[in-house]
């Protein structure tokens, strides 16, 4: 089992001068002790539930990847995940692409329908109704993999109109970024990860296996083979878990069917104790 490390809290001691270099630090860290992948969240508050007040530090999602690539060597890096209506396709297609030559191909996209409507409204960005929003998700798939292809050719769609989908420099990666569909909808976005993306990404809950299912038999239908596609989760855990509890968590995982399991280390004013926490439970889920 793959571990990443995801950061979504920037509530650290030191406030917001202590940022840059705890962050810098932290990212150093948490790939010298085998961390494979470092996410944030694409919020531009804080969520206002148990990761904190709306009002605590949150940093815009690409700036900071694009700190993150100058300071690791060897992690991907992608959001956790992007809200689709946050950026026109074209210029979020063109800013995981530059990410990923920054990065020497490290880069992924993580995106979803997007659901903090207060966030959005807050800061005057467009928040349609659901179902215009999952259309919108599926033809900025289908954009940003039109993109990241050879050609440069028009797209043309409900909602959106490239004249000429030039992209340049193109990705290292090959043959595209990491793409990742989040969120557990049965009828569109498992859907979607079966048609369009490299890997989902759902809650662990109770009815993980069942989401799992519907998205082999997504798959069956369009004729993509279900062990193709990476299957992550996301947990948190807080300073008072141990190494035993973060395996036997991360074991009942891998045991629904989840590769790649995000921690989001929760209440942790510095956060070098939640990577060297979680980097302490490799040795017994790396081969599991």
């Amino acid at each position: 089992m793959e571990l990443g490390l995801h950061i979504a809290d920037f509530t650290w001691e030191g406030g917001t001068p202590a940022i840059a270099g705890k962050l810098a630090a932290t990212a150093r860290h948490a790939e010298a002790s085998g961390i494979a992948r470092i996410t944030v969240m694409d919020h531009l508050w804080q969520m206002g539930d148990a990761t904190g007040a709306r009002e605590n530090a949150m940093l815009e999602a690409y700036t900071t990847l694009g700190f993150l690539a100058a300071h690791t060597e060897r992690v991907l890096l992608h959001t956790l995940v992007t809200a689709v209506v946050y950026r026109e396709p074209g210029v979020l297609a063109k800013q995981v692409s530059t990410l990923d030559a920054l990065s020497g191909g490290r880069a992924g996209l993580g995106i979803g329908a997007a659901w903090y409507e207060d966030e959005a409204r807050g800061l005057g960005i467009p928040f349609p109704p659901t179902a215009e929003r999952f259309t919108r998700l599926e033809e900025t798939l289908q954009i940003c993999l039109q993109m990241w292809d050879d050609g440069d050719g028009a797209y043309q769609s409900e909602h959106y109109q490239l004249d000429r989908t030039l992209n340049s420099p193109q990705n290292l990666s090959v043959p595209h970024p990491y793409l990742m569909v989040g969120g557990t909808g049965e009828r569109k976005t498992l859907r979607m990860v079966a048609q369009y993306a490299d890997a989902c990404n759902v809650f662990g809950g109770p009815q993980a296996r069942h989401k799992l299912d519907v998205l082999r038999g997504h798959c069956d239908a369009v004729g993509r083979d279900y062990d193709a596609v990476e299957k992550t989760t996301t947990f948190s855990f807080t300073p008072d878990a141990t190494r035993g509890d973060l395996v036997g968590q991360l074991l009942d995982l891998r045991g629904v069917g989840f590769t790649v399991a995000y921690a989001f280390g929760q209440g942790f004013s510095e956060p070098r104790r939640a990577v060297d926490l979680l980097a302490s439970a490799l040795p017994e889920v790396a081969d599991a």
